[in-house]
């Protein structure tokens, strides 16, 4: 057996590659700066990280059209197994979305709505994991710089998310890639409990300095992301995501874990402990 990751140098990518190699399967490790050289925009690239892989873990661009090709190609040198990183709530988009320009419903992470339909539709054997946000986004992305500087703000109100520990998904997909009995299900993978986003930096404040959680509009987030120098596309992308999750789609835990690995899935404030903690505990 030998799979391909996509994304290994990502959030989940890497934590994904070691798990599979500790189970004794042969990784290809693909990214642009990766073990293995891998660029959605260098189709040149594909072919030799396809190359007599079994199975791929498939973390797919925001250019939906470069997915139906990646996965025909991987389908024809062999490829019989995709499990696909994907959003919660993707599939209720339309319900809140503005139509697009061009009349059709609106979407969120279209390139990840093309994995999905790409690998329904390949023949192979698919999984989806469709993946709350991470709570590592707030030590590894988006919000670290934010909460490093102990101001959050974003327009989310009072609607609360359950925060899905990046671990628990890597382990997910390590099932779901190596084992068989998951083929053709989507699962829904959460933390085990709601918080809002004043509560999550609360939480991580107890192992750091206070942090303070500012409520914006959509408008006023979206000027204060292009003062910090984010391109118009990310601009969009961030919007539209808090459009979906104020609409509380996706507030509820789900059960993906649990089903997957027979264990409840690990909460906020083990991951907050675990990233944040540097010193004697903070008093709340």
């Amino acid at each position: 057996m030998t799979i391909l990751v996509l994304g290994a140098t990502g959030k989940t990518g890497r934590r994904l590659v070691p798990r599979l190699r500790e189970r004794g399967v042969e990784v290809r490790a693909a990214s642009r700066s990766g073990e293995v050289r891998f660029d959605w925009g260098d189709r040149g690239s594909w072919a030799d990280a396809v190359r007599g892989v079994s199975g791929v873990y498939l973390v797919a661009p925001e250019e939906a059209e470069l997915v139906e090709a990646f996965v025909e190609e991987a389908v024809g040198a062999g490829v019989g197994r995709f499990v696909v990183l994907s959003g919660r709530g993707i599939d209720r988009a339309a319900e809140v979305l503005e139509p697009r320009a061009d009349g059709s419903p609106g979407v969120f992470g279209p390139g990840m709505v093309a994995a999905e339909r790409a690998v329904e539709a390949s023949g192979a054997e698919w999984s989806v994991l469709r993946a709350n946000n991470f709570a590592q986004n707030f030590s590894e992305d988006v919000w670290a710089a934010p909460v490093e500087a102990g101001r959050l703000a974003l327009p989310m109100g009072a609607v609360g998310e359950p925060f899905v520990d990046v671990e628990d998904v890597a382990e997910v997909a390590a099932v779901l890639l190596t084992e068989d009995g998951h083929s053709g299900r989507t699962y829904d993978v959460s933390g085990p409990e709601t918080l809002t986003f004043a509560e999550a930096v609360a939480v991580i404040g107890r192992w750091t300095k206070p942090i303070e959680y500012v409520e914006l509009t959509p408008e006023q987030y979206a000027e204060e992301l292009r003062g910090e120098g984010y391109p118009e596309d990310v601009v969009e992308i961030l919007d539209t995501m808090f459009t979906l999750m104020r609409a509380g789609y996706v507030s509820t835990p789900a059960d993906g874990v649990e089903q997957v690995l027979g264990r409840p899935a690990a909460g906020f404030a083990a991951y907050a402990e675990r990233t944040f903690r540097r010193g004697p505990r903070v008093s709340p």
